[in-house]
Order: C-alpha cells, then sequence, then structure tokens
C-alpha cells in the first residue's frame, strides 16, 4: 500500500478498534462472535485488504497486514485472528484461485460481502495442513464435499470456506486440494459449543459441512495443496498470529505502563522500584525481541522467493514459536510486576487476566511441540546454517 494510502488505512482500523473495544466485555463474558467488529471490518471494507485494486480491494500487502494484525491485537486478540485469518485465505485465493473463480469472489470480498473462514482441522490429525481423510467425488459434474472439522473460527458466521479436502479419484491422504466453496452452496451444521478459557469471542465451533462445488472451484493444482501452505498458508499464518499477539502483550504493556504513570497509579506504585523497573525492561525485552523477529520475517517473505526452503522455514517456524512464548511470558511479567489487584482480577484497566488467558492459545494454534519437530528435520538439512 503507497505512503498515500497510510492514514486511510490507519482510519478504518482505528473505526473497527473503537467498535471492537466497545464490545470486547460482552463478547469474552458470553464467548460469542465479535459480529459488530466483523460489520466493521465489512464496513471499512478492510476484509478486501489484500485482494488487488483490479478486483476493487485496497491492495495491501503483507507488511499492511502484519501492521493491522498488530493493531487490533492491541484492542482484543480474537478480532485480530479473526482478521488474520480471513486474509490468510484472501490470499490464497489471490494468488491461486482459478481466473472464473477469482472474478466471481473476489470483488465481494473486496466489497466486504465475503467473510471467508478456514476448515482445515480434522478429528485425528489436528490441524495438520499437508494430509486428509475427508475426500472429494465426483457428483454429476460437480466435486461433492462432505467434511467435519472439529475447530473452525468464525464458521458459523463465515459466507465463504476455504476447505482442505483428499483429492478426487486415486488419491492418499497427502494429496490434498484446497477447494473453496460459498456458504450457499452448503448445509451448514453446527456440532458443538464453544467454551474456552480464553480466544472466547473467536467462537471456534466444530462444524459439518456438506454440499457440491463445480471441478474449477479447486484453488490451485488438485492434490497440489502443499504448495500453497508452504508459501501462502504456512507463513501467512506465522506472520498474521504472531502480530496479533504481539500485539496483545503490546496493548497490555501500554496499559499497565499508563496505570502506573497515571494519577491513581503514582499513589500505589514507586517507579524507582529496581523490582518494578526490571520486570518492565524485561517485558520491552521480550516484546522488541519478537517485534525484530517479526519484521525480519515479514522481509524474508516480501522478498518473493521460495519459502520452503529449509532456512526461510525455520524463520517462519521459530517466529510463530518464539512470538507464542515470549508475549504470554511479558505478560505473565507485567503480572507479576503490578500485583494481584491490577494484574489478575477481571476488572483491572490493565486487561491483563484477559491477555494472560488468550496468548495462552498461542502455543496451541498449531502445536509448538509440532513444529519443532518440523524444525529439528529441517535443521538436519541446513548443516551449514544458513540464515535466511
Amino acid at each position: 500500500m503507497s505512503a498515500d494510502a497510510a492514514p486511510a488505512l490507519a482510519a478504518r482500523l482505528a473505526e473497527v478498534v473503537e467498535v471492537t473495544e466497545a464490545h470486547l466485555a460482552d463478547a469474552d463474558r458470553d464467548a460469542v462472535f465479535p459480529v459488530e467488529a466483523l460489520a466493521a471490518l465489512r464496513r471499512t471494507r478492510l476484509l478486501g485488504l489484500l485482494v488487488p485494486v483490479a478486483h476493487g480491494g485496497l491492495g495491501g500487502s503483507v507488511r499492511d497486514l502484519v501492521r493491522a494484525a498488530e493493531i487490533l491485537g492491541r484492542a482484543d486478540m480474537s478480532v485480530a485472528m479473526i482478521f488474520a485469518m480471513h486474509c490468510q485465505q484472501s490470499a490464497a485465493l489471490v494468488r491461486h484461485a482459478d481466473e472464473r473463480l477469482a472474478k466471481a469472489v473476489l470483488p465481494r470480498v473486496a466489497a466486504g460481502e465475503v467473510y471467508l473462514a478456514s476448515v482445515t482441522t480434522e478429528s485425528g490429525k489436528g490441524g495438520r495442513l499437508t494430509t486428509a481423510e475427508a475426500q472429494l467425488t465426483d457428483a454429476d459434474g460437480l466435486l461433492e464435499i462432505d467434511r467435519f472439522a472439529p475447530v473452525v473460527t468464525g464458521g458459523a458466521h463465515a459466507d465463504g470456506f476455504l476447505i482442505t479436502m483428499r483429492a478426487a479419484g486415486e488419491a492418499t491422504a497427502h494429496d490434498v486440494s484446497l477447494v473453496y466453496a460459498d456458504r450457499g452452496r452448503l448445509t451448514v451444521q453446527a456440532s458443538g459449543d464453544w467454551q474456552p478459557m480464553g480466544m472466547r469471542a473467536s467462537h471456534s465451533a466444530p462444524l459439518r459441512l456438506t454440499g457440491r462445488v463445480p471441478a474449477h472451484h479447486v484453488v490451485g493444482e488438485p492434490g497440489q495443496f502443499h504448495e500453497i501452505a508452504a508459501n501462502v498458508f504456512g507463513p501467512l499464518a506465522h506472520l498474521g498470529w504472531s502480530a496479533a499477539w504481539l500485539g496483545t502483550a503490546a496493548g497490555a504493556l501500554s496499559r499497565v505502563l499508563r496505570l502506573v504513570r497515571g494519577p491513581a497509579g503514582r499513589a500505589r506504585f514507586d517507579i524507582t522500584s529496581e523490582l518494578l523497573l526490571t520486570r518492565l525492561s524485561r517485558a520491552r525485552q521480550r516484546l522488541d525481541a519478537v517485534h525484530a523477529l517479526l519484521q525480519q520475517a515479514v522481509s524474508v517473505v516480501e522478498s518473493g522467493e521460495d519459502l520452503s526452503r529449509a532456512p526461510r522455514q525455520l524463520l517462519l517456524n521459530s517466529l510463530k514459536i518464539t512470538a507464542s512464548e515470549q508475549c504470554l511470558a511479558a505478560v505473565d511479567e507485567l503480572v507479576e510486576a503490578v500485583g494481584l489487584r491490577d494484574g489478575y482480577l477481571k476488572d483491572s484497566p490493565t486487561r491483563l487476566e484477559l491477555a494472560v488467558r488468550d496468548l495462552r492459545s498461542a502455543a496451541l494454534n498449531y502445536h509448538n511441540d509440532r513444529l519443532h519437530l518440523a524444525d529439528g528435520r529441517l535443521a538436519l538439512r541446513d548443516q551449514g546454517v544458513t540464515f535466511a
């Protein structure tokens, strides 16, 4: 996005943040999807951030996505994650959709008419992207979908779905296709409740999706989803998620600093305390480290080079693991710094209690243990220890 467009982006984000803040407490308490924030994302056309101008979108960059996710994360991590995951889906359509599909769907995304949900989880495999059990089948010239997913963020409110399935015909579990389906072509059945510790407004409840779509709704080559996973889904997930987590922790630190330096805080906190200063320093250090790693990863993704190469995969995985751990650790440090009243209670203006609950999900969102196993294998392939 050009420098001239940056103020307009900031104004759009400010509008969404204002709406998000107004409904934050209710969405978290009741574990309901932030419909007002989604309406604001539609109204401001931020759902079309990554859609090219030629399709009516804002023509934003990966860097714009990261900045937007961080700003939204300062208000509500659930909204930031919902937005980042939608942008991941729209980027896949922009880069890999059939021309007919792109012309039919991308202008609607740009106009705010289509919020996209990701359907990649499957019973028995979790969120592993590159395998699938449920298979597409040919039915009267259409592709038939019958898919259960235990976790679908915002799926009950989505207008379109990108679904991973085993390719049609003779295919193994590793021959995965990504297929787009409009909600109008599907029967969408909710099959469970959503009552998590944190990320309550993400409303990532289980869904069963059944229906039929034309063959050209396969995104990319049939059975070749691994290419999209390596160059779009994985990188943008790790960038968007990490930015949302960083924003959540940065927002928490900002609120703590405002409390400590404000009139009420001055009566309770000794800002010359070495213990307080050290804890604030450690929290800030953790966030600066995540920010630096995030910016390096953005530069690598923006370079246009093959992201499937081991050093680049290691960097992106390291970003996800580091951000998930260090952002939570920074907020935990802040809880220790301000104590029970201001750090642990629900009604504290610091909102640290909410940040801890939300950020605890970060390591589980495509589990860090799984990424460490992948990184161990990748490290064996890079005997020269080459940095991206």
